[in-house]
């Protein structure tokens, strides 16, 4: 079993159109992948959030105090 020349390189030249096209679709697999991935994370993590506010969202928030207004300086007549 001896490795020839054939085996290993294309005899038959490619076009710069058949490059561009097998390019462009490489391209669009890994992008639309990535996007994918993005997605499934986002609702993974949205699932999480909703669960922890669920559970938080239990407890009552402690009411904010409100700051009395700033007393006024005497006048100066």
């Amino acid at each position: 079993m001896t490795a020839t020349k054939g085996e290993f390189f294309n005899p038959a030249k490619l076009s710069s159109r058949d490059k561009a096209e097998a390019t462009d679709h490489t391209a669009r697999a890994i992008i639309a992948a990535e996007a994918s991935a993005r997605d499934k994370k986002t609702e993974k993590l949205r699932a999480l959030r909703l669960q922890q506010a669920a559970e938080s969202g239990a407890e009552a928030a402690p009411a904010k105090k409100r700051r009395s207004p700033a007393k006024s300086a005497p006048r100066r007549s």
